[in-house]
């Protein structure tokens, strides 16, 4: 699942990203409106985490206006320390999905977020994700391939989940460290090599057929055949 944050306080920013960083979305942060917007509005996102109050000449309300002008359909939260009543229904009338006052406990922001994934597409469970006999359970974080559950850490989940969400498709590199590592990493680092060769000794390992497989010189593809 990916997740966009717009909040400009960097404690509260790194509080929500850090937590749904463990609870296996892939997030991606900014701390002003104009940022926001374009990343809104340039990329997909499963989720958008707003704040209403944002440095420069764009709140929070005029990044949600521009995505539905757009045809965009996000669930969007806001998390707002302008929490009474009128402000609340403000930002709801506004084209908010839903709205949480500050300050906040996580488990609360981490609910209303499940809750919003499971109305964006009623009869879709998008929590599933599975492909020949390799499934993954977003909603349990669980792994399993055949009969057999695979232990993952985290970062390992967030690679396999992305290379499920492209399944068919060759992932590059550059893709992956900017979507699972959220840096802008040298895109010759091994990091991904050596990641996706852990991964391969978990999943494909005794399991036939292999899964992921290497596309010379243009990145990874999860496929049942090496030819997607």
């Amino acid at each position: 699942m990916r997740c966009l944050v717009i909040e400009d306080e960097i404690d509260t920013s790194n509080y929500i990203c850090k937590g749904l960083t463990e609870s296996g979305f892939a997030v991606t942060a900014c701390h002003n409106g104009m940022a926001g917007l374009d990343l809104a509005i340039s990329e997909d996102w499963d989720v958008v985490v707003l704040d209403r109050m944002l440095p420069g000449r764009i709140d929070g309300l005029m990044i949600i206006q521009k995505l539905r002008s757009l045809g965009k359909t996000t669930p969007v939260i806001i998390v707002s320390a302008l929490s009474n009543i009128d402000e609340r229904v403000a930002g709801l009338r506004g084209g908010a999905d839903d709205y949480l006052p500050k300050p906040f406990a996580f488990s609360e922001l981490l609910a209303r977020i499940e809750a919003l994934l499971r109305r964006a597409k009623p009869g879709h469970d998008k929590s599933q994700l599975q492909v020949a006999d390799l499934k993954l359970d977003m909603r349990a974080m669980r792994v399993t391939r055949g009969a057999r559950t695979i232990a993952l850490q985290p970062r390992e989940y967030r690679l396999l989940e992305y290379l499920m969400r492209h399944a068919g498709q060759v992932v590059t590199r550059t893709m992956l460290l900017e979507a699972v590592w959220d840096y802008h990493f040298d895109p010759q680092t091994n990091v991904i090599d050596v990641q996706i060769s852990r991964l391969r000794g978990k999943i494909d390992k005794d399991f036939s057929p292999m899964l992921i497989h290497t596309v010379r010189g243009a990145g990874y593809r999860l496929a049942i055949t090496e030819d997607g």
